[in-house]
């Protein structure tokens, strides 16, 4: 193997879980699927039973070995989202309502133009949202900086000689 170099990572992801999408390039061109999860830190997404792999699991403790088909991930350049009227591939643009929603638009050759709507699955969390506790704990560098005074369950954090957060502790 040799040198291999850094991706540039995507900074507005257009693509949610839970998007209807067409496979554009690999072994499962031209198929539909819905995205079952997106890796943000690989540019990759995986789409419920497309790409799927024979993956050898060694035995372990607790869990039984042998070859197991999983999904793998597909780069996101080789799916495009399918347009909800005309059902083709197409492309994603923003754009603001007037009362300043920002909503997904659907470009291209094959679209129609029309509003791309938010999955209802994101509003299903994946993840738990840290407490306010666990949020203090992971900026450790961020209140090493500061002074922290604590006030029985309450905080003031202090930047310079003012007070900069005021919170209650759970």
């Amino acid at each position: 193997m040799g040198w291999k170099a850094a991706q540039k990572l995507i900074q507005n992801w257009k693509i949610l879980r839970g998007d209807n999408v067409m496979i554009i390039r690999g072994k499962d061109r031209g198929e539909t699927g819905v995205i079952k999860r997106v890796i943000r830190s690989q540019n990759r997404v995986i789409v419920e039973g497309k790409n799927l792999v024979k993956k050898h699991i060694k035995q372990g403790q607790g869990h039984e070995g042998g070859i197991f088909t999983v999904e793998a991930p597909l780069h996101v350049s080789n799916v495009q989202v399918l347009d909800p009227v005309t059902g083709k591939p197409c492309k994603i643009g923003v754009r603001y309502l007037e009362d300043g929603t920002k909503v997904r638009i659907s470009r291209g050759l094959g679209a129609s133009s029309s509003i791309i709507p938010r999955p209802e699955i994101l509003k299903i969390r994946t993840t738990p949202r840290p407490t306010l506790v666990q949020r203090i704990h992971q900026w450790s560098s961020f209140w090493r900086k500061h002074m922290m005074l604590k006030l029985g369950r309450a905080c003031l954090i202090f930047k310079s000689g003012r007070p900069l957060v005021y919170c209650i502790l759970c």
